[in-house]
């Protein structure tokens, strides 16, 4: 099975999202995102979901107005809670399975 990811270059998503270079370089510092590749921020590239949480971040310090360390913070609780709900969701399609076993 092979999984094809998307990858955007920086001023392909800055274009996209109408984002500052500063701006992404400020993810980057504050570990809200990290590029696939490249040395310097003109040769970065991102995937699909990069450029997601970095949405997600970006909204969160417009409509918040808060510091980009709070932003980070938030962005690491609602990847937490988006692994738990899926991996909530991996273990409730199991017990299903097993209760089916157990009913034949």
């Amino acid at each position: 099975m092979t999984s094809t990811i998307i990858q955007i270059t920086v001023s392909e998503l800055c274009e996209r999202e109408e984002l500052s270079r500063s701006a992404v370089v400020q993810l980057v510092q504050y570990d809200i995102v990290q590029p696939l590749a490249g040395s310097s921020i003109e040769d970065w590239i991102f995937d699909v979901t990069t450029a997601h949480w970095m949405q997600r971040a970006i909204r969160l310090q417009r409509d918040l107005d808060i510091d980009w360390i709070a932003v980070a913070v938030m962005i690491d609780l609602l990847r937490e809670r988006e692994r738990l709900s899926e991996e909530n969701q991996q273990l409730r399609q199991r017990l299903g399975r097993f209760l089916m076993e157990d009913d034949s």
